[in-house]
C-alpha cells in the first residue's frame, strides 16, 4: 500500500463525527466536509510513525491535502525535521496552502531553536508576504525563539509594525505582546504606555496578560490602568 492509503485508512480508523464537529466549530475557515475528526495526540503520533517511513516526501509533495488531519500531520512531521535546510525547504512549500489558525500553530520545528539567526530572512520575508497565515506563523515563530535572552527591540517593531485587519493576525500580535509581557516586561511595555498597537490589539494583550499566570499581580493591576 502507498503512504496515502496507509494515511486515509488509519484516519478513517480513528474518525469521531462529533469530534470534527468540534474541530469544525473552533476552525470557521474550513468547510466541515474537510474534517475527519482524529484528536491531536492521535495525529502526533501516526505522524512520527510517517516521518520514519522512506517515502515521506510523496506526501509531503502532496499539496494541497483534501483533510484538515492531513495538514495537521504535515505540519507535525515538519515539526520534527531535524536538518535546518530540509526543514526551512518544507515550510516555504507549505506555508502557502496553510488555511486555518490551528494547522498554522501547530507547525512549530524544534530545529528553529538551535538557528535562531539564520531563521531571521526568512521570517522578514514571511512578514512582508501579506498572506494571513504566512504573516501569522512568522510573528508566532518571534514569539518562541526570539524572547527572554533573545529578545531585541527590532523584533518587537517589526511585530508592532505590521498594519492588518485580519483578525487571526491581529490576535497572534496580541499574543506575541502578551507573552512579551511575561518574559520582556519592561522592554515592551513602552508600547502600551505610548500606544504603539492599534486599539484592538491593545486591549487584546492586556486581556492575554492578565489571564496569564505568568505576569505577576502588581503588573496585571498596572496593565489594566492601560486598557483603552
Amino acid at each position: 500500500m502507498s503512504i496515502f492509503d496507509d494515511i486515509e485508512a488509519e484516519l478513517l480508523r480513528l474518525r469521531d463525527g462529533k469530534y470534527a464537529d468540534f474541530q469544525h466549530k473552533l476552525t470557521p475557515t474550513c468547510e466541515r466536509e474537510h474534517f475527519i475528526g482524529v484528536r491531536t495526540p492521535q495525529l502526533r503520533a501516526l505522524a512520527k510513525e510517517l516521518g520514519r517511513r522512506d517515502d515521506v516526501n510523496e506526501f509531503l509533495c502532496a499539496l494541497p491535502h483534501r483533510y484538515f488531519e492531513e495538514d495537521q500531520l504535515h505540519s507535525f512531521i515538519i515539526s520534527g525535521v531535524k536538518d535546518f535546510g530540509r526543514c526551512i525547504a518544507l515550510t516555504e512549500a507549505f506555508l502557502p496552502y496553510i488555511d486555518n489558525w490551528a494547522t498554522c500553530d501547530q507547525l512549530a520545528p524544534k530545529v528553529f531553536a538551535k538557528h535562531a539567526d539564520e531563521l531571521l530572512p526568512y521570517i522578514d520575508r514571511w512578514l512582508a508576504s501579506g498572506e494571513t497565515y504566512t504573516v501569522r506563523f512568522a510573528v508566532g515563530t518571534l514569539m518562541r525563539y526570539f524572547l527572554g535572552e533573545r529578545f531585541r527591540d527590532e523584533y518587537a517593531e517589526r511585530v508592532a509594525g505590521i498594519v492588518s485587519g485580519e483578525y487571526y493576525v491581529n490576535m497572534m500580535r496580541a499574543w506575541y505582546f502578551a507573552t512579551a509581557l511575561a518574559k520582556n516586561y519592561d522592554d515592551v511595555l513602552p508600547y502600551l504606555e505610548h500606544s504603539r498597537l492599534d486599539v484592538w490589539t491593545h486591549n487584546k494583550t492586556i486581556q492575554k496578560a492578565v489571564e496569564s499566570f505568568r505576569v505577576p499581580d502588581e503588573h496585571k493591576q498596572y496593565l489594566r490602568s492601560l486598557k483603552k
